[in-house]
């Protein structure tokens, strides 16, 4: 996460250093970092850097760190546990991805400090596939075993990603926003809703 960060921040650097030398096309430019949850009880965090160019188009670099449950996960799975004063569960099985994705797509102003953005474009994904088979229960007076045992693999992916968001800038430099995402991989396919802040040059229109 770290390293990911590292290089939206020397993205952003280089592009607005290039743009104080020389007259750009990018109309906006700004880091934004977001939260919120996807199906399967899951829930992500984001990072990436986003630039609307003069003609209306924009385009997306992003970072999605996921974790939701297995697509696999039977409806009647159940923890295995430690009883000790009080039951101590195993960990419940979630499935984590990391996803890296290129978007690019179009730029809608809705007011003076307010726009909407709808993308689509590829991804790269990897993470782990969780499979489940069932097996006896079994019982030492200490400690009771899950009704499932778990296998799992980790896999890469190359998926699409389709985006949509509402952005709203209440200073030259800062705003928030929120959206929707769909991701389509082999891995899991997690479609989320999520809320952001974004950092950078927003360049809104002043009052008259």
């Amino acid at each position: 996460m770290k390293k990911v960060i590292l290089l939206l921040l020397l993205f952003a650097y280089t592009t607005t250093s290039f743009s104080q030398t020389k007259e750009t096309s990018v109309k906006k430019i700004y880091l934004q970092a977001a939260t919120g949850i996807t199906n399967h009880s899951g829930f992500f965090y984001e990072a990436g850097i986003q630039a609307v160019l003069k003609t209306n188009w924009v385009t997306t670099f992003s970072y999605h760190g996921i974790e939701m449950n297995p697509k696999s996960l039977p409806s009647d799975y159940e923890q295995g546990y430690v009883f000790f004063i009080f039951p101590l569960y195993d960990e419940f099985p979630v499935t984590k991805m990391n996803i890296f994705s290129f978007t690019a797509g179009k730029f809608f102003e809705a007011g003076r400090r307010t726009w909407f953005t709808t993308e689509a474009g590829f991804s790269f994904a990897n993470g782990e596939i969780i499979s489940f088979s069932k097996q006896p229960v079994v019982w030492n007076g200490l400690y009771k075993s899950s009704n499932y045992s778990l296998k799992k693999e980790k896999k890469t992916s190359i998926g699409a990603m389709l985006k949509a968001d509402f952005n709203w800038a209440f200073l030259p430099f800062m705003g928030v926003g929120a959206g929707v995402f769909a991701n389509l991989n082999s891995i899991q396919s997690p479609v989320g809703f999520q809320a952001k802040i974004i950092i950078g040059k927003m360049n809104y229109k002043k009052k008259i």
